[in-house]
């Protein structure tokens, strides 16, 4: 397949009561791994991608280096690769589209985009948001790739679950505002209540992404919430360290 081609399968897995599974992997052999278990597609993870290489997440690990490994990893198979491209390793919309423009040469067909401020605080305004996700449009028209989009929403990550259903407003007033600028898919990692991401599911046309996390561990749970994709964010990475450390350890 294209480049383009690919984009267009990966977009076309992502159904509603269905959802494509993306088990977050950090380097070309882990994607050689899951194409060979009969994964769809694969997805990097950019805690894990990090922390596999001695960063720390949120942008600490040089961009460069992350374009080498996202390479390195698309042309190890044949599967569409969708990018954790945090927040654009830039702020102002001319940078987005520069760098964007870079990970679509690299060989992506999709990223992960989020409204978090990284290495900074809070989220970005809806409107500054807008012009950044606009930006990573302009990147995929100029590539000519139609890049699947991920509009991540930082609201619910970190926060308290009590407060999560009084942001339900503001994430879908983010969800529609984000679909406008032309986001394929709406990313709410840290929301596990199911009553609350059914809602969310019901009330956008976006592609809901959920991270699999807390209560939010079973995919047929997933599924009748209506989300259209689960990820695994950095549960894999930890998992294989902790089998790695531990058979070390039994080794004495």
């Amino acid at each position: 397949m294209t480049q383009s081609e690919k984009a267009a399968l990966f977009k076309s897995l992502h159904q509603k009561g269905n959802p494509l599974v993306l088990y977050n992997i950090w380097d070309a052999g882990g994607a050689q791994a899951l194409a060979d278990a009969g994964a769809k597609a694969v997805a990097t993870g950019s805690w894990s991608v990090a922390a596999a290489h001695g960063f720390d997440d949120g942008e600490a690990m040089p961009l460069d280096f992350v374009l080498q490994i996202v390479e390195r990893i698309t042309q190890s198979v044949a599967l569409p690769v969708s990018v954790d491209f945090e927040g654009g390793y830039a702020t102002a919309p001319a940078d987005i589209t520069t760098n964007v423009r870079r990970v679509i040469r690299a060989g992506a067909i999709g990223i992960n985009i989020e409204d978090r401020v990284v290495q900074g605080s809070g989220l970005f305004p809806v409107d500054a948001q807008v012009a950044r996700l606009k930006a990573v449009r302009a990147a995929a028209r100029l590539e000519g790739i139609p890049l699947f989009i991920n509009a991540r929403t930082d609201l619910f990550l970190g926060s308290d679950p009590a407060t999560h259903g009084d942001l339900l407003g503001q994430a879908l007033a983010r969800a529609d505002a984000y679909a406008g600028a032309g986001a394929d898919g709406f990313f709410i990692p840290g929301l596990t209540a199911h009553c609350h991401i059914t809602h969310i599911a019901n009330n956008t046309d976006l592609p809901v992404n959920v991270m699999m996390m807390g209560n939010l561990n079973a995919l047929h749970d997933a599924a009748h919430m209506g989300v259209s994709r689960a990820s695994y964010g950095p549960g894999a990475y930890r998992t294989a360290t902790t089998d790695l450390a531990q058979r070390f350890a039994a080794l004495a």
